[in-house]
This record gives structure tokens, sequence and C-alpha cells, in this order.
């Protein structure tokens, strides 16, 4: 089955491509979920408008991108955490935590976006990037400070 992608896929292609596909692929998922259309002549001779509306999105979808990043850069984030003796941290921080700081600021990033590389353990300063779009990162100061 030759279908038309309307959106980027990373094992398939670009928007606009035609490709061929299994049949129950194309008409069980790629269509119903709207990421492609049947590769017919009408829809052939349209394509040019659906990759329109695509850069069209994605434009919008970067300037929103890019107000969060200049956002997220501008704040920094305390987490309070209990320490007991050498300053050593019960329990870690973790990417969900992170998550819930951000929230606390006002900003609602989906914690698999988070980037760390292991959990934090130990008090001080930290850069975290944060993957806001496809080649959005921005990076948000996290200082972790004993409870007092």
């Amino acid at each position: 089955m030759k279908v038309i992608l309307r959106e980027d896929l990373d094992k398939l292609g670009k928007c606009g491509d035609v490709i061929e596909v299994k049949n129950g692929y194309g008409r069980n998922f790629l269509i119903p979920q709207n990421l492609a259309i049947p590769a017919t002549r009408g829809n052939l001779r349209a394509i040019n408008q659906v990759t329109l509306q695509k850069s069209l999105r994605d434009r919008k979808q970067m300037r929103e991108a890019e107000r969060v990043k200049a956002h997220i850069e501008k704040i920094s984030c305390t987490a309070e955490v209990n320490v007991g003796e050498e300053d050593r941290m019960f329990g870690s921080i973790t990417a969900s935590i992170v998550a819930d700081l951000l929230k606390a600021q006002g900003v609602e990033v989906d914690r698999r976006k988070i980037s760390l590389d292991e959990p934090i353990k130990a008090l001080g300063v930290y850069t975290l990037p944060i993957k806001i779009a496809h080649d959005v990162i921005a990076n948000l100061k996290l200082w972790v400070v004993k409870k007092s």
C-alpha cells in the first residue's frame, strides 16, 4: 500500500514522502492516527498543501519551544533535602522531582524530557538539559541544598 506521510516519522520518512508500507500497518495505524493519507491521484496533487500545513505547524511549535526555553533558563530551582552525617543525602533527586519543582515554578515539563544520567545524590549546583522540542534544549540550574 502506498501512503503519503503527514508527519515526520523516524524510521519511515519525512512529511510529504510517498512510501510503500504493509496494508495492515497503513490501514490500522498510520491512517487512523492521521500520520498518513492514502496515495491516490487527488492526494498526490494535494501533497504541497500537506507539506505547507506541516511547515506552518512546525514553525509555531518551534516558536513556542523557544519561548519555554527562555523561561526555563531564566529560573533556577532549589531542592531542599535531608542530609545525614558528612552531608550525605537520604535518597536522591530524580527527574520526576525536578519536574515537580518546575511545575511549582509554572512550567509544565514531562519527566522523560529531563536528561539525568543517574539520580543526583550529592549537594551542589547542577545544570540539567531539558529537551523541549526536536532541536531545542534548555539548561535548568538546580540547587541541591540541605534542609534547615
